[in-house]
């Protein structure tokens, strides 16, 4: 099930080739932004791939970590921007920001449909 907020939504997805009758975790486009995002954002603290093991921090688990050692994996990746830490790093572009909010990093502005993008690229890091 994709984690669609709006109808912007939809029409970002349909634009990079994805039908009501494909799934999303199938799209090699999908992915394939998700891997770019996760490099930009979540390689703050993850080791996202393995071309780059010096990114991310030591306390912070490896995408592939999560997706294979983990049975919830899926589910812990659609929701992460819920999950602590991130929810005081993560924000949604549009979303209203409090002036008098302080940040201890600068955040991650993500678009809701980049949730799936991110969901299925770390799909491709599961191991048979």
């Amino acid at each position: 099930m994709l984690h669609l907020k709006s109808m912007s939504a939809a029409v970002l997805l349909a634009s990079i080739g994805i039908g009501e009758s494909e799934p999303a975790w199938s799209n090699d486009k999908l992915s394939e932004l998700g891997k770019g995002l996760s490099k930009t954002h979540c390689a703050r603290c993850h080791v996202v791939d393995s071309e780059d093991l010096f990114s991310g921090i030591s306390s912070t688990p490896s995408f592939s970590l999560l997706v294979n050692g983990l049975e919830d994996w899926e589910d812990r990746f659609l929701s992460f921007h819920t999950r602590l830490p991130h929810q005081s790093v993560v924000r949604f572009k549009g979303d209203a920001v409090d002036p008098n909010e302080s940040f201890s990093t600068v955040p991650m502005v993500l678009e809701h449909t980049d949730i799936d993008a991110i969901a299925a690229y770390a799909k491709t890091l599961k191991k048979n």
